[in-house]
């Protein structure tokens, strides 16, 4: 059994939790700017998921040790759906900062539980390859819950509901599969100085997905909303930032198997720069701002997957539930000040600031990929193993 196939039921599951998830994503500040959140809780409601994230990557590896994959996954799901469907009926900020909480801390148990998976069935040489097709699944349902988020009125209960109910179907095709889950982790610690020896790159390479993704993640809409797009239209500019997300992590995944993943770092966080200053730099608007937001998640989110690849390339296979949740407590901890920080600066400096912050932090991303690769090189890699 090839390494795709051992994850194909896997695969479906995150079709279906991804896309429910995303549908939320957007339209949690999409619908509190409408009922008249301020910006900064717009922004704190994007902090307190990753805030939940964070303690669910603390808590995970021990409820995974306790009760396997597939149970832990359906606890997991199982909360998230109480979550999205008491939304609608308890529009207050505490209320909805609860919620969201609860959904990141949930979601960083299914991202563990997933990315350790798919990891524990790769090999070095083909881990980027099997790790982009499923970064690819991620993004293709994220922009189909987003553009599925364009058939409801933002002001109704019913997308809310649709998203419960993609979540309920999620946990389907996971709990039928007949494929052996990997192997219990260990440990049930979080070993952050042991990852971060393990591979610095991957480790700050995080942090900064965390800081740019997460801030993006929770502020996008709003920042569409301010330049102008009307509302009905946002999720075509968060969508088309999903979509270019999706053709990018295959191709940054496969070229990075035949190479030193921190070259295809230094060479796609220079190109995400490029796009984010254009951004700030300039109002675009209509089919361009569309564009534009392909280009940016064409190169930005290249970088989680080319950082996780690169740590469990020198990590064992019992450690790589550790390594997920570890890479995910980093992410989380970027994720968690960005978007508070991101709306104090586009409420002070206007909208572009948005991304003039993104373009700060992959600048510096891309200059330490490159000095690490010249200080410290891999040693090359096998070639990779031909598709069966």
């Amino acid at each position: 059994m090839n390494a795709l196939s051992s994850v194909a039921a896997l695969l479906i599951s995150v079709l279906l939790l991804i896309g429910g998830n995303a549908m939320i994503g957007v339209l949690t500040p999409l619908r509190a700017t409408l009922i008249g959140f301020s910006d900064l809780k717009v922004g704190l409601l994007g902090s307190v998921y990753f805030a939940g994230m964070l303690a669910g990557t603390l808590a995970t590896p021990a409820i995974v040790r306790r009760v396997g994959h597939i149970r832990a996954s359906s606890v997991f799901v199982a909360v998230a759906i109480v979550a999205v469907i008491m939304m609608p009926g308890w529009e207050r900020p505490a209320a909805w900062m609860l919620c969201r909480g609860a959904l990141g801390f949930v979601f960083a148990g299914i991202y563990a539980v997933i990315e350790s998976w798919i990891n524990a069935k790769a090999d070095n040489a083909s881990r980027g390859a099997l790790y982009g097709v499923y970064q690819i699944v991620t993004f293709t349902a994220s922009a189909g819950g987003q553009l599925a988020l364009s058939a409801f009125a933002p002001d109704s209960f019913l997308p809310f509901s649709f998203a419960g109910a993609l979540l309920a179907l999620g946990i389907v095709p996971l709990a039928m599969t007949s494929v052996d889950p990997p192997v219990a982790p260990k440990s049930i610690r979080l070993r952050l100085p042991w990852l971060i020896r393990l591979a610095p790159v991957s480790a700050l390479g995080t942090l900064i997905a965390g800081i740019a993704n997460g801030a993006l993640f929770a502020l996008g809409p709003v920042y569409a909303l301010q330049i102008g797009v009307e509302p009905s239209a946002v999720p075509l500019f968060t969508a088309a930032i999903v979509v270019g997300s999706a053709l990018g992590v295959y191709p940054a995944g496969r070229i990075s198997d035949q190479m030193d993943r921190r070259a295809v770092m230094v060479a796609t966080m220079t190109a995400s720069v490029i796009v984010e200053v254009a951004l700030a730099s300039i109002r675009f608007s209509g089919a361009p701002l569309i564009v534009m937001g392909f280009l940016v998640g064409l190169t930005t989110y290249t970088l989680y997957t080319l950082a996780v690849s690169h740590a469990n390339d020198r990590a064992k296979l019992h450690d790589m539930v550790a390594v997920s949740a570890g890479m995910l407590f980093i992410y989380c901890v970027g994720a968690i000040v960005s978007p508070s920080l991101a709306s104090l600066l586009m409420r002070q400096f206007g909208p572009a600031a948005l991304f003039v912050q993104a373009s700060l932090v992959h600048a510096i991303m891309a200059v330490f990929a490159l000095w690490r690769l010249l200080a410290d090189p891999d040693k090359p890699r096998p070639p990779a193993a031909p598709t069966p």
